[in-house]
């Protein structure tokens, strides 16, 4: 079920600020295990489930549905467009990508001034997003206004594979993975009662964590996340920040968190003793809704797992199974575990 939900969530698209056909796939999953829904003005998803006892602090398990995207700022007079990163997105990444745009997923690429056109100084310079157009094929400005006037979204083209070793390969992975893990939980049945949020824009800025961690007020927060992993030839000792195959991330710190310190020993206790690999992150690098969650109200104690993922913000972003397995063993543990401390 884990692998079959994270297949489908990937071949969504859904940029922050336009999450719907996500929103969508969710509420329908959560239909026979959710005992109360709620859907806030920002459009995230908070789903109650009842646990075997009532909890004896209120814990909520939060994933974001959005994913990067691009957007539409302005047509040029050749039916060309100008285009905005929705989140962070590197300008040399999407170069020639092909994307599909608007509701209707028109197909589209990326360009950029051809090469032999480039002068020697600006071929030493990384690309600009300023200097990239999208191409539908339109035949002037009218045309493609009509298709994807300013304010039409454009996403990664969907593309979802899995590679050898157990490894799959897909556009938003960050954090389709949360989701899914978080899908599969809500149908067993938890020691706990437990609040899923599943979480809008956190690529923009934290903006979903920030309204549903007031909404719920939650004494714990466990953020499950898709975080970069470097562990490519050329990356020595602390610059691989994580790597595939070693088990879910627990942080100590990033550039929004500093984590509790009691949530993250236990998380590395309950790993040794279901005999599953753990690591930490080599860098105080990134960030995610822990960064909004931790400092909501009067304050939440946060713990993130995350999956090392490799190509993060790309088309083609590189996760292993087994570590997204491993996460949802880990997340299932905590359910039980922290809330007794």
């Amino acid at each position: 079920m884990l692998n079959e939900h994270l297949k489908k969530l990937c071949l969504l698209c859904g940029a922050s600020g336009h999450e719907k056909a996500v929103r969508d796939y969710i509420l329908e999953q959560i239909k026979p295990y959710a005992d109360c829904v709620k859907i806030d003005p920002l459009g995230s998803v908070i789903a109650e489930k009842k646990g075997a006892k009532p909890s004896p602090k209120k814990l909520m398990v939060s994933a974001h549905m959005d994913e990067v995207g691009l957007i539409v700022t302005y047509v040029n007079e050749d039916g060309t467009m100008q285009i905005a990163p929705v989140g962070g997105i590197e300008a040399s990444v999407v170069i020639g990508r092909p994307v599909i745009v608007g509701d209707v997923g028109i197909s589209g690429v990326i360009g950029a001034k051809p090469i032999h056109l480039l002068s020697g100084e600006q071929r030493k310079k990384l690309p600009k997003f300023a200097e990239l157009y999208l191409d539908i094929g339109a035949e002037n400005k009218a045309e493609a206004m009509k298709i994807a006037p300013p304010g039409t979204f454009a996403h990664f083209l969907p593309a979802f594979a899995e590679l050898g070793g157990g490894k799959v390969r897909s556009k938003a992975l960050d954090d389709r993975i949360g989701c899914a893990i978080m899908l599969t939980l809500m149908a067993q049945e938890l020691p706990y009662d437990v609040t899923f949020a599943f979480l809008v824009q956190e690529e923009v800025g934290l903006r979903g964590a920030q309204v549903a961690a007031y909404t719920v007020n939650p004494d714990m927060a466990i953020v499950l996340e898709a975080t970069t992993a470097a562990d490519l030839t050329g990356a020595e000792g602390d610059a691989k920040v994580c790597a595939l195959g070693e088990g879910p991330v627990v942080s100590f710190m990033d550039r929004s968190t500093i984590y509790d310190r009691e949530l993250y020993h236990l998380a590395f206790a309950e790993c040794e003793r279901m005999g599953i690999p753990c690591q930490t992150k080599t860098r105080i690098a990134g960030g995610n809704d822990s960064g909004a969650i931790h400092k909501s109200r009067g304050g939440v104690r946060t713990l993130a797992i995350s999956a090392p993922c490799r190509y993060l913000h790309s088309p083609s972003c590189v996760a292993d199974l087994q570590d997204i397995e491993n996460c949802m063993k880990l997340t299932y543990a905590m359910i039980e575990k922290a809330v007794q401390i």
